[in-house]
């Protein structure tokens, strides 16, 4: 006998009793397989680092003379004891997140790092618990979800390495056998790292730019585990991130702006819309060194002070060069809502066509509408575009050995040539007659190392030292590099340079050792 449904069908289904369904082992490689981006997945994992309370974030790169090794994310938040890392490395488990949280599926950890890494280690301590640690592996998780324990002494050398961090408290995030590291072929170990970091450095002063702006101390390291020195061997190199704000410029692109403007959004209710327009041609980082300009355009959503959406309009319009200048922040409502989704990995945002309908709707304090604004900021484009300006030389870009701030003023001020190496500083033994030397094969400025601490106060130097001496020599000797036959004028001029440079140090070591500086 037909049952009728016509009166009960929007009621909920019943049910006649429920079955345990473990995961499939299949699971696992879903789980790998997740689509995160390599920085993607490490901002996922500084996410944690931020809700942990950490203060201080490192991302460690391990590396020997020939091969990129391991990768390690170390923090100083509240840790977690043995109980937290079982939680942690569970499969499947969800915690709870308050509304002010980074994290918000509980899967982002074993995913992320997972998509990357057949090997996933865990140590943390806490204020109250000793260093303990976990290991997830590829394998392990196939076989029978397996989680390793990590050995406590081990645990414990560990945090012990990053004292300068970890001081009673933090985390070691550690991936190995990292799938992309073991693609590259001896010898192109640094073309990757320098091609890695900066990408990383990008995508994370972008993103946590709100972070950073207040306080957050996030730094990129790399060291030679072969040195010797220690159980991590020595640093070569060490990059502090800026916060890369897309809407840092210095003054506006068209008076009176950025404009708040309010949009009623059905199934949440009035949203905030700040309205920026970009000065137009503006060589500043947040403008162009983020990705193209027609990708960038539109809006920029955050959650909780995290950007997850860098440009794109949501199905409100198409991306033209006209309204490269316009650029929206929207900071998305804390509890969950019918309008905006976010992806698991956050970096969009879906939105429901009420968005689009408000945003048409949305006006500012004075009245003015969500497409005039749009219209100013296409004819600030376009005003733009008839002022002529003077064309600068394109460069190489600096690369290793310069600090990043002074590499980004460089790329604001001077266009950069395309497909060039950048121009590296390194400190080596030289002849005692020469200050520096080019290798031009390898885009590189070698500096004599035996002068390294005159320009240090005597100390050691780190990766970036010497800042005013390299930018002054790279501005000397850009062009240099990417040349066909070397003129005897140049190597003429390379020769005088380095004596009167050398004739310069001495002069400061002597002053030095008088007492006089």
């Amino acid at each position: 006998m037909s049952q009728d449904f016509s009166a009960s069908w929007q009621y909920e289904v019943p049910t006649a009793g429920s079955r345990h369904l473990p995961p499939d082992a299949g699971y696992a490689k879903a789980l790998t397989n997740q689509g995160y981006g390599f920085e993607v997945a490490v901002a996922d994992l500084i996410d944690n680092s931020i809700d942990a309370g950490a203060d201080k974030v490192v991302v460690h790169f391990l590396r020997d003379t020939e091969r990129i090794l391991s990768l390690l994310i170390v923090d100083n938040g509240h840790g977690m004891d043995d109980s937290a890392l079982d939680a942690a490395m569970t499969v499947g488990h969800r915690r709870d997140y308050d509304d002010r949280a980074l994290g918000m599926y509980g899967t982002g950890l074993k995913a992320a790092s997972l998509s990357h890494a057949d090997s996933l280690t865990v140590v943390s301590r806490t204020k109250r618990s000793r260093a303990a640690g976990r290991r997830l592996t590829a394998e392990g998780i196939a076989d029978d979800f397996r989680c390793d324990t990590v050995d406590p002494s081990y645990a414990q050398d560990l945090v012990d390495c990053y004292d300068g961090i970890i001081e009673w408290q933090g985390t070691v995030v550690r991936w190995d056998l990292v799938r992309a590291f073991r693609t590259v072929t001896p010898g192109q170990s640094d073309q990757y790292l320098s091609r890695a970091i900066s990408q990383l450095e990008t995508h994370l002063g972008l993103y946590l730019h709100r972070f950073l702006s207040r306080g957050l101390a996030l730094d990129i390291a790399v060291w030679d585990v072969s040195s010797g020195e220690g159980m991590l061997g020595e640093e070569l190199d060490h990059i502090a991130v800026e916060a890369l704000d897309p809407f840092g410029y210095k003054v506006p692109g068209r008076a009176q702006y950025p404009k708040k403007y309010t949009a009623p959004i059905e199934g949440v209710g009035d949203v905030q819309l700040t309205a920026h327009i970009w000065p137009a041609k503006s060589r500043q980082a947040g403008f162009r060194q983020i990705g193209s300009l027609n990708e960038r355009q539109g809006f920029y959503f955050y959650r909780n002070d995290r950007l997850v959406q860098a440009g794109g309009w949501n199905n409100l319009r198409t991306p033209e060069g006209h309204l490269a200048l316009a650029r929206i922040e929207v900071d998305l409502p804390s509890h969950p809502n019918p309008v905006f989704s976010l992806d698991v990995k956050k970096e969009g945002v879906t939105v429901t066509p009420s968005f689009t309908a408000g945003v048409e709707r949305a006006v500012d304090a004075a009245g003015h509408s969500f497409p005039a604004y749009l219209a100013d900021a296409e004819a600030a484009y376009r005003d733009g575009a008839k002022r002529s300006e003077i064309v600068r030389k394109p460069v190489t870009a600096p690369g290793k050995g310069i600090d990043p701030k002074i590499k980004r003023v460089i790329t604001e001020e001077l266009p950069q040539k395309p497909g060039e190496d950048p121009i590296a500083f390194s400190w080596a033994p030289l002849p005692a007659d020469r200050f520096f030397e080019l290798n031009r094969d390898a885009n590189t400025v070698l500096l004599n190392k035996s002068f390294r601490e005159d320009f240090n106060d005597g100390r050691r130097g780190g990766a970036n030292d010497a800042p005013v001496t390299k930018t002054l020599l790279y501005l000397l000797l850009e062009d240099c590099f990417g040349l066909g036959r070397w003129e005897r004028g140049r190597q003429d001029r390379i020769d005088y340079w380095n004596t009167i440079l050398l004739a310069s140090v001495r002069t400061q070591r002597e002053r030095r050792e008088r007492g006089m500086d």
